[in-house]
């Protein structure tokens, strides 16, 4: 099982779209968890206090409820991640393209969704 670092940008398209290819995962990139920094939780919490962004903050949260969370933190969710990530190595999970260049540079992997799709990136 490999622990995929998740940032909010994905969480949400994860949790608001229909992903096709969520239940062959394990067959076509490996055995995943999505893991859950507890300062991309902290800003889906603030999210959900802006009213344009309430529902899809609070759907973000309810799907996340029950996945490993752990305890990355930063002046903001994308520097926790590329900092943890460039101490310890692994997998971030974003939409987010600045920060998919960022993790690629200090030698991370990236996986991310295209056409509805969770794709691991080269």
């Amino acid at each position: 099982m490999v622990d995929v670092i998740s940032d909010t940008s994905f969480l949400i398209h994860l949790a608001t779209n229909r992903i096709i290819n969520f239940s062959t995962l394990e067959v076509e990139i490996g055995k995943l968890e999505f893991v859950i920094p507890e300062i991309v939780t902290q800003e889906l919490h603030h999210l959900s206090k802006d009213s344009s962004k309430k529902r899809i903050a609070l759907e973000t949260l309810d799907f996340i409820k029950n996945f490993k969370t752990n305890i990355i933190s930063g002046k903001t969710a994308d520097l926790g991640i590329l900092d943890f990530i460039e101490k310890n190595g692994g997998i971030v999970a974003t939409m987010d393209k600045e920060l998919k260049n960022n993790i690629k540079k200090i030698g991370g992997s990236v996986i991310s969704i295209s056409n509805n799709k969770i794709v691991l990136e080269a």
